[in-house]
């Protein structure tokens, strides 16, 4: 094989490699398809993290509240920064009955239904 052939070889593979790179870029990292959150003494909350993102489609309907980082919403908790029961009460149920109202399928709206405890 000729020096020639050898480096357009080469420019075809890193040409690929940066269209493969720019595509995986297009499509930024969802996150875990599925998560537990502290639910305190009544149990882990099971959170179908994915599903969510596939049905609301603006990560910061969630994330304008506390940040994408596991333990946030307990450190902000903590911090006095975020009531107890806001994210569950003001976001999630909130959501989920406005949902359920409009006849829509929605998730759990009482404590119960989501609480593994």
């Amino acid at each position: 094989m000729s020096s020639k052939w050898i480096v357009i070889s080469v420019v075809f593979i890193l040409l690929g490699f940066g269209w493969s790179s720019m595509i995986i870029a297009a499509d930024p990292d969802k996150g875990p398809a599925d998560i537990s959150l502290y639910g305190g003494s009544k149990g882990e909350v099971p959170f179908p993290h994915r599903l969510h993102q596939d049905n609301l489609g603006d990560c910061k309907t969630c994330h304008d509240v506390f940040p994408q980082k596991k333990g946030s919403i307990e450190a902000l908790k903590a911090e006095g920064k975020l009531k107890k029961k806001h994210v569950m009460n003001k976001l999630c149920t909130k959501c989920h009955r406005q949902l359920k109202k409009a006849g829509e399928k929605s998730g759990p709206t009482t404590c119960t239904k989501c609480h593994s405890g």
